[in-house]
This record gives C-alpha cells, sequence and structure tokens, in this order.
C-alpha cells in the first residue's frame, strides 16, 4: 500500500450464519481475534449493543471497538445475517487477514470489499 493518512475497509457481507451473528459472545470473540490479528491496539473494551428491535428488517447487534489508530464498527442483521463492518486506521493492514477472520466468526456466503484510502 502507498503512504497515506488513513485506510478505510468497507465490508458488505451477504448471508452470515445468523446464529452467529446473533451472538453477542461470538461477536465480542470476533472484534478481540481480529484487533489481534490486524496488529492493532484496542482502546478499552468493545461497545456492543442490540438495536432497532422495532423493525425486524433491520434489527440486530451493533458494535464499535475504538482502536489507538481510529475505529471498527459493525451492524449485524438478525433476520438474515447480513453484516455491515468498517475498519478506519492510519496504520496499515491486511485485508485478506480480515477476510479470513470474518470468514472464521460469521461465515458470510459473499463478502463485497470497498478499499479506501484518505488523504486531505
Amino acid at each position: 500500500m502507498a503512504e497515506y493518512w488513513g485506510y478505510h475497509l468497507v465490508l458488505d457481507c451477504k448471508g452470515c450464519d445468523t446464529k452467529k451473528v446473533t451472538s453477542r459472545d461470538n461477536i465480542y470473540d470476533f472484534i478481540k481475534i481480529l484487533v489481534k490479528e490486524i496488529d492493532m491496539k484496542a482502546y478499552k473494551e468493545p461497545m456492543i449493543e442490540h438495536f432497532a428491535t422495532h423493525n425486524p428488517d433491520a434489527a440486530g447487534f451493533s458494535f464499535v471497538q475504538l482502536i489507538e489508530t481510529s475505529s471498527i464498527t459493525g451492524h449485524l442483521v438478525d433476520k438474515n445475517g447480513d453484516a455491515y463492518i468498517d475498519i478506519f486506521s492510519c496504520k496499515e493492514f491486511e485485508i485478506e487477514t480480515v477476510k479470513k477472520v470474518l470468514d472464521k466468526f460469521f461465515t458470510p456466503k459473499k463478502i463485497k470489499v470497498t478499499f479506501l484510502t484518505r488523504q486531505a
């Protein structure tokens, strides 16, 4: 990767295992392992909350893990197992490593990858 101020990975994941995306414990473990595997440093514990229970099409866990170099965020949909995960960091990281951890914890049927470099 060239040198930029920031790197932003956007992952749109289709059809993950619904048992895995609805498990707070699995989400917690995913965050902890991901931070370790991409060599980041977590700031405190992740925030993991279940939202949108009034709307069955959108209900699911959302999470935020602050890292020294920015953040890892996501929303997981209970109904269909879709997952939307973002990693933003001024420190470089390997996209393939992120995808491997994602596969291990959520087993998506399809992953759409968007990668942005940030420079003001």
